[in-house]
């Protein structure tokens, strides 16, 4: 029985779909996002940097080594195989015939099966030409690296296709510089300070060179607002790069003013640095010169704090005689009896006379005490002071401990409280909620009982 062929060509495109969704949180589709839908679109040029470029560095030199060497041939539109043979006969034919099939599967190639010849595509022409202007650019020394982005806005508004896209990478290179080079002012150093203004002129170089590119675009009716935004944002960042010359000059003379010279000679440390870095070999200027290394020591930030503490706070630091002070006696500290002390003495006795030594027969036909009768009369504070401590009545923990609170705590008396207030004819308190103070009847002894 013959085996039927299974198709993988769908289930390989919805393990891509599968791949490409998993990078998205859940409940986001990759085809809403606009940036996904554009790259999408370019698939087939995409796909041609992948074969070019996927694999290790070596790969990637031999495959762009072939392609090269059939696009630099512009007399010959066609490549027979034993015309490729020739022209790259420095190739392994093995690795040769892998490369091959490579481009011709991504279609950087293209195979004539009638007349049995290779064809360089339009695509790989254009990834190609991309490529060399970036490789051109990187042998002219850009240290602005603008050259490459300002030749593309430069190209695209030539043939009337500048993308917004293309303007706001030229503005973020732009505002890059400028922060550079800011921060190479801020930091004071010459050396710095030196390279910076070096890039900076090549930067300038280029702005003058993008100025007319960038008027045509903020000229041309038919670009649409986005362009116009961005190409106006060039301008302005332009400026700004431009306006930096005088504070480059400021933080230059300032650094020449603080410049310090080694006595008669001329020479300035600024020299010395210089001398000191065309020197490969650092270490090599010390031999013989001296019999130890030296032994660099290195603080930490702890230290550092301690040191930076003790500077700071050494005018305040008295200065200590060379003999010591006679001693003194202590002094004696007397302890003061406080009002509220007295007061709750006071109270405590006549809370305390309210228990007496009755039994607990003729204490059970007590009746119980008025609040009122124990708090007043006082003035609002001191019966205010009383009326707080008497939740301290019965408490079990306040009553294992030392002090007036705890013999309080202690009375065998029972505080009872109601939800009600009454009125009082009395000068400093007008009411006051109704609660009763009553003895605690002691439990009869084992002998009562017999």
């Amino acid at each position: 029985m013959q085996n039927t062929p299974i198709v993988a060509i769908p289930q390989l495109e919805n393990e891509q779909l599968d791949s490409l969704q998993a990078h998205f949180r859940p409940g986001i589709s990759p085809d809403d996002i606009e940036q996904v839908f554009r790259l999408k679109r370019a698939q087939p040029l995409l796909q041609s940097f992948t074969a070019l470029f996927h694999g290790g560095f070596d790969g990637v030199l031999v495959r762009l080594l072939v392609l090269r060497e059939l696009a630099a041939d512009a007399q010959s539109p066609s490549f027979s195989r034993n015309d490729i043979n020739l022209k790259l006969g420095y190739l392994d034919p093995d690795s040769l015939e892998t490369v091959l099939a490579r481009l011709r599967a991504h279609q950087l190639l293209a195979w004539d099966p009638t007349q049995g010849v290779y064809r360089v595509t339009p695509a790989a022409r254009n990834v190609l030409s991309a490529i060399d202007s970036l490789l051109l650019l990187g042998q002219d020394d850009d240290e602005a690296e603008m050259g490459f982005l300002l030749s593309q806005v430069a190209g695209s508004q030539a043939i009337g296709g500048v993308s917004v896209e293309q303007l706001h990478h030229l503005l973020g290179r732009l505002i890059d510089l400028t922060e550079e080079f800011g921060d190479a002012i801020a930091s004071g150093s010459e050396l710095r300070l030196r390279a910076a203004q070096e890039k900076w002129h090549a930067a300038c170089d280029w702005v003058e060179k993008g100025s007319q590119v960038i008027h045509a675009i903020t000229g041309d009716m038919r670009a649409d607002a986005a362009t116009h935004r961005a190409a106006q944002a060039i301008g302005r960042a332009q400026s700004t790069l431009l306006n930096m010359q005088g504070m480059f000059s400021r933080a230059l003379n300032q650094i020449e003013r603080q410049r310090v010279h080694l006595g008669q000679s001329g020479l300035s440390t600024t020299d010395i640095r210089n001398w000191l870095l065309g020197h490969e070999d650092l270490a090599g200027l010390a031999a013989g010169a001296i019999a130890q290394p030296v032994l660099p020591l290195f603080l930490t930030p702890a230290e550092m704090i301690d040191v930076a503490e003790a500077e700071l706070l050494s005018d305040r630091v008295v200065a200590v005689q060379a003999a010591l002070p006679e001693g003194t006696d202590a002094p004696v500290a007397h302890s003061e009896t406080t009002p509220a002390m007295l007061e709750l003495d006071s109270w405590l006795a006549q809370l305390a006379a309210l228990t007496g030594t009755a039994s607990a027969a003729n204490a059970a036909q007590r009746t119980p005490t008025p609040i009122q009768d124990t708090l007043l009369p006082a003035t609002f504070a001191v019966a205010s002071y009383r009326a707080s401590l008497l939740s301290l009545i019965g408490d079990a923990d306040e009553a294992a401990l030392q002090g007036g609170t705890a013999a309080l705590a202690r009375l065998p008396i029972v505080f009872s409280t109601a939800d009600e207030m009454m009125r009082l004819n009395d000068a400093h308190v007008a009411a006051i909620s109704i609660a009763t103070l009553s003895p605690k009847l002691e439990r009869p002894t084992d002998a009562q009982h017999e």
